[in-house]
Order: structure tokens, then C-alpha cells, then sequence
């Protein structure tokens, strides 16, 4: 999650916009045109959507929210400061991603992610892959408390040995995902987790205990799908494994001692160092070590035929900022063994800024309050009021673009409802979680969902249906509701 701000979030700070001469027609007409567009633009452009196309059309959405927003009495100073404060809360998510595209660039040429995938491809055969793959990932997430460090890490490297065994990216993207925010769900470390149980007044610890019960089973299936699948998908790992092995090996130094730097990264961020210091040394220790195991394959990238001072230096700041690329003995594994390094990241900042926008114009009009209320509204049952938070959750990741604002605004306005109906904290804890974080990787134009599709190279769109555990969570916990299985009560 954004543990990676360098600020940390302050539920406190973040104030809810109530328009009342905003009608519920007016506040859905920009998230409707929206998606329209959107939808249109990815049918056009395809995958290149995320080229630039999706950008402009969030400002265009924006511009329609801001329409609306200057027929109900919003002044343009209203909506650009609250558009101002929802790009200064995005720093830390982009300095982040900047981060991540130098560590690829660097993991890359020291062989480390080449190592990854060299061990991997003995390790990991191809039909337990993807279930392995949720259980490496929400066991580095549960230690970490953090799903973007997660995939900026091994995730990368899961999603190379998959290529590697002729898997579908998208297939891996999901896998390394839906165990990614497992391990974030219910690690105490987990700045979401700590923020859901804060908003809704409940422990932390009886937060993370009560999840469990929604939890547990939405990973457990997601395991048994992947098995599933596992063995009954097409692989090419097997046949071709000496083959490519060979070829890893003699482009590059392959050594266990390489994984000393991810090991460093992932124990810096359990001692609770700031994900972004950890990430930044971790880049730099990858182009030391790239120096020290790879001297070739650095002065090469640096333009030299030996390596001095001078092409070391060039090498290693080519890899951290510029796309790079090892060439191997077999064509198919070159895109593999290539990164972009920061300059790789822009488009997925650009996404993020562009989305900003169209959250900070639909928070200043009051459209995203409104919404929830009328939600709150319609529903008046327990179930309903279950119902009605998983909505609000959904709809503010599609509206505000920010895992953050799907954990607040619900939280502060259904807050006393549950209370009303004499339901303990956890209940709606537990909901925000199981719905306002989980479903934000899913949503392209969210901050989590261009994060995660920028770091692991995946359009959303090619790993929504397989990020299982993210999209059955919600309708977990409204079986759970629907069946008034262990509702915990407040007490008399």
C-alpha cells in the first residue's frame, strides 16, 4: 500500500465536502461519462491507451465534474486547491514508482533478477507456479506490511520466471497480487490496515483477528484456483528449462550471493525503515553490485570495451534512469532481461497525476459525499448497511482514484450507522478493508492499479480477472453479512 508517503496519512487532516445543492444525478453524471469514455479510448487504442490517451480523457472527466461543479456555487480556487491537495498527497507514491523503475534498472544488470528467475526456473515447476507464487508473495507482504514493495521486489521477478515458463503474464500479475494484499490485509505493519481500524474505532488488533474470518477463506480459494489451473494450463517451462538456463548463465554471473540486496531491502522495510530510503539503497547497492559481479555487461552499457571509472559510472546511471537491456543466446528471453529504469515510470506518474485531477474536481463539487450518503440512504436493513459500505468503497476507488479516500470518507460517514444498529467497530473495519483497499489495484486510472500495471509491466486490464482473492474479498464479506455469520454485536 502507500506506506511508501513519505508523510504519513492523517485521517484528521481529511476533510468531507458536502455540497447540498449537488443532486445524485449531477454526481454520478462525470463518473459515468468517464467510464464511457474510457472504455471507448482502451477499444481504440488498446493497451496503448495507458500511452496517453487514458490521461487526457481523466482531465476531460474533470473538466465535465468541474461544469457541474460551477452550476452548484464550486468556485474554480475550490476545486483547484483540493485538486492541489490530492496531487501532494500522490509525492510519496511517486517518488516510489521512480524508485522502483532505478531498482529494476540496476536489479537487472547485477544479475539479481536474472539470479531470481535462474533459481527460480529450478525451483518452481510450472504447474505449482502460480499458487507458489501467492504464498512467496503474501508471506514477503505479512513480514513487509506493504503490497507495493512486495511486487516491486519479488514480484518483478515472479513475473520474469513466468515469461521464462511460458506462463500469461496476466495470470502471474494476478497471483503475485492477490497474495501481495493478503499479506498486507492483515499485517500489523500495513498502513491500510492500521487507517481502516482507526476510521471505524476498533483495535488493531481485534480488527486483524475479526478480518480473518472473510479473509482466510478468500485466500484459501484463490490458492485452490491457481492449483487448479496449474494444472491444466499449457507451459513451455519444462521442455525448454536446459535451454534457457544455459542461456541466463552465460550472459550472466549467476550467484546466490547476489540476493544479499533483496534480503537487505525486505529486512530494512520489516525494521520499519521508509519503504522509499529502502528502495533507494537498494538501487544504489544493485549498480555496486553490478559493478563488482557484472563488469562486462556494465561497461558494456556504459560504451566501453573494459571497465574504468568513467563507463562504470555511465553503465550504472543508464540503468537507473534509462531503459537498458542484456542480450542472451535466445531472442524470447532479450525483452526479458530488459528495463526502463526511471524514464519507464513516467507514463504511469502521468496516469496518476491525470487522475488526481478528476478525484480532487469530484471531492471539491461534494460528489464523492454524496454519493455515499445517497448509498447510506437506500438501504436499511443490516445487510443492507453491509451492502451499502461495499459500494461506497467501490465507488469513491473509481470516483477519488485513492485507496486512502475509500478507507475515509466511508469510514467517517457509516461510522455511526453501524453504531445505530449496534454493531461492533470490526464490522465496519473489517468491510473497509475487505473492499476500499483490495478492489483499488483493480481500477486502471487508481493509484494502486497504475502502480502496480507500471511495475510489473501488466496492463490491469490483463490481470483484473485473475487477481482473485482482491475481487472475491468483497463478496466475501457480503456472504459473510448475508448469512450473519459471527456479526459481533456491541455489547449492552
Amino acid at each position: 500500500m502507500k506506506s511508501e508517503d513519505i508523510k504519513p496519512f492523517q485521517p484528521e487532516e481529511e476533510e468531507i465536502i458536502i455540497n447540498k445543492e449537488l443532486s445524485i444525478f449531477e454526481a454520478l453524471l462525470p463518473v459515468v461519462i468517464l467510464v464511457g469514455m474510457l472504455a471507448y479510448n482502451i477499444h481504440i487504442f488498446g493497451d496503448a491507451a495507458l500511452g496517453g490517451s487514458n490521461q487526457f480523457i481523466l482531465i476531460i472527466g474533470a473538466a465535465f465534474a468541474a461544469i457541474i461543479g460551477f452550476r452548484n456555487n464550486v468556485t474554480y480556487a475550490q476545486m483547484l486547491e483540493e485538486v492541489a491537495h490530492n496531487i501532494k498527497s500522490t509525492a510519496g507514491a511517486i517518488l516510489i514508482l521512480l524508485m522502483v523503475g532505478a531498482l529494476s534498472g540496476t536489479w537487472l544488470i547485477s544479475g539479481i533478477i536474472p539470479s531470481m528467475i535462474y533459481y527460480g526456473l529450478q525451483l518452481l515447476s510450472p504447474n505449482i507456479f502460480l499458487a507458489a507464487s501467492v504464498v512467496i508473495c503474501s508471506t514477503v507482504s505479512l513480514a513487509t506490511g506493504s503490497s507495493w514493495s512486495t511486487s516491486a521486489t519479488v514480484g518483478i521477478a515472479l513475473i520474469g520466471i513466468g515469461q521464462t515458463m511460458g506462463i500469461n503474464p496476466g495470470m502471474t500479475a494476478g497471483a503475485v497480487i492477490s497474495g501481495a494484499y493478503f499479506g498486507d490485509k492483515i499485517s500489523p505493519l500495513s498502513d491500510t490496515t492500521n487507517l481502516a481500524s482507526a476510521m471505524a474505532g476498533s483495535t488493531l488488533f481485534d480488527h486483524i483477528k475479526y478480518m480473518l474470518i472473510t479473509t482466510i477463506p478468500s485466500i484459501l480459494i484463490t490458492i485452490l484456483i491457481f492449483v487448479v489451473i496449474g494444472i491444466n494450463i499449457h507451459t513451455s517451462g519444462t521442455p525448454d528449462i536446459s535451454e534457457r538456463l544455459s542461456a541466463i548463465d552465460t550472459a550472466f554471473h549467476i550467484s546466490p550471493w547476489l540476493f544479499i540486496v533483496p534480503v537487505i531491502v525486505i529486512v530494512m522495510i520489516i525494521k520499519k525503515t521508509e519503504p522509499l530510503v529502502a528502495l533507494l539503497i537498494g538501487a544504489l547497492l544493485g549498480g555496486v553490485t553490478a559493478i563488482v559481479a557484472q563488469p562486462e555487461i556494465v561497461a558494456k552499457i556504459g560504451g566501453s570495451p573494459t571497465l574504468d571509472f568513467n563507463s562504470a559510472y555511465k553503465g550504472v546511471m543508464l540503468a537507473l534512469t534509462t531503459k537498458t537491456s542484456v542480450a542472451t543466446t535466445i531472442p524470447e528471453l532479450n525483452e526479458l532481461f530488459s528495463a526502463k529504469g526511471m524514464e519507464g515510470m513516467l507514463s504511469t506518474i502521468w496516469l496518476v497525476l491525470c487522475a488526481m485531477v478528476f478525484g480532487g474536481v469530484m471531492d471539491a463539487i461534494g460528489a464523492l459525499s454524496k454519493i455515499s450518503q445517497t448509498l447510506l440512504s437506500m438501504f436499511h436493513t443490516v445487510f443492507g448497511l453491509f451492502a451499502s459500505t461495499v459500494l461506497s468503497c467501490l465507488a469513491i476507488n473509481v470516483t477519488a482514484s485513492d485507496q486512502y479516500l475509500a478507507l475515509v470518507i466511508p469510514g467517517k460517514m457509516y461510522k455511526k450507522a453501524f453504531h445505530d444498529k449496534g454493531l461492533h467497530p470490526v464490522n465496519l473495519s473489517r468491510t473497509l478493508e475487505d473492499t476500499g483497499t483490495v478492489t483499488s489495484v483493480l481500477i486502471p486510472w487508481n493509484t494502486c492499479g497504475a502502480y502496480n500495471a507500471g511495475v510489473l509491466g501488466v496492463p490491469t486490464a490483463d490481470y483484473f480477472i485473475y487477481a482473485f482473492f482482491n475481487w472475491i474479498s468483497p463478496f466475501m464479506t457480503l456472504l459473510v453479512a448475508a448469512l450473519n455469520y459471527k456479526i459481533k454485536q456491541l455489547k449492552s
